[in-house]
């Protein structure tokens, strides 16, 4: 795009924080300056947890207030334009905590029948917007098999491990195999949805796999 064309289009639709919503101050992308200070940032070792068939998961932010009602828009209501602050957030977090531990980059895929409701896979834009960020592409390696429950319905951890069981189908085994597999997704609660995603890549015979999300719910 041309500057001038660029230049229209924030005059017409200017830009606006993807946290608030407030008009971006000139020079700032993305994020206002009020929430690059306030939002709910994890740092250091607590932006990281380990779980069950991933060696660890990464996330920048914490799961509450404006990042909550910001992915809500991302998610429910066709902000997917939100995905390229989502993905450099991701991407700066996996650069901090994950350099040098990937192969590749996947990300946990929606069901076809969510996909044509929504009209979009979020996790994909996010990976696909953090994958550019890391000078890298994302690749497609899981399928979705069946349309289950929505982990957000469900309360306890069992509960959640059993619904997402034996929902990921491999797409190409071959790719994954003696890789390090880096997986990507938008919010980690229990990390059951992480936990299955990475069995069935451990089954393809990926030799580690390391995850991250843009929040953390707990």
């Amino acid at each position: 795009m041309s500057s001038w064309a660029a230049k229209l289009l924030d005059l017409l639709f200017p830009p606006k924080c993807v946290f608030c919503g407030k008009l971006l101050p000139t020079g700032a992308t993305h994020l206002c300056p009020r929430c690059q200070e306030e939002l709910p940032w994890l740092e250091g070792g607590a932006a990281e947890q380990t779980g069950e068939f991933f060696s660890l998961c990464v996330s920048p932010l914490r799961y509450q207030d404006k990042v909550r009602e910001s992915f809500h828009r991302y998610k429910f209501q066709g902000h997917r334009g939100y995905h390229k602050a989502y993905g450099l957030l991701v991407a700066q977090c996996v650069h901090d905590h994950l350099a040098g531990r990937y192969d590749l980059i996947t990300w946990v895929p929606l069901s076809s029948k969510r996909k044509r409701e929504r009209g979009y896979d979020q996790a994909f834009l996010l990976a696909s917007a953090a994958a550019l960020e890391l000078g890298a592409v994302a690749v497609e390696t899981l399928r979705k098999a069946r349309d289950n429950t929505p982990q957000s319905g469900l309360e306890g951890e069992a509960e959640r491990r059993a619904n997402v069981l034996g929902a990921y189908q491999p797409v190409d085994p071959e790719l994954v195999a003696g890789k390090r597999v880096l997986l990507i997704d938008d919010v980690v609660t229990t990390g059951s949805t992480l936990a299955e995603c990475a069995r069935t890549l451990r089954a393809m015979g990926a030799a580690d796999v390391v995850c991250a999300a843009l929040a953390r719910a707990h």
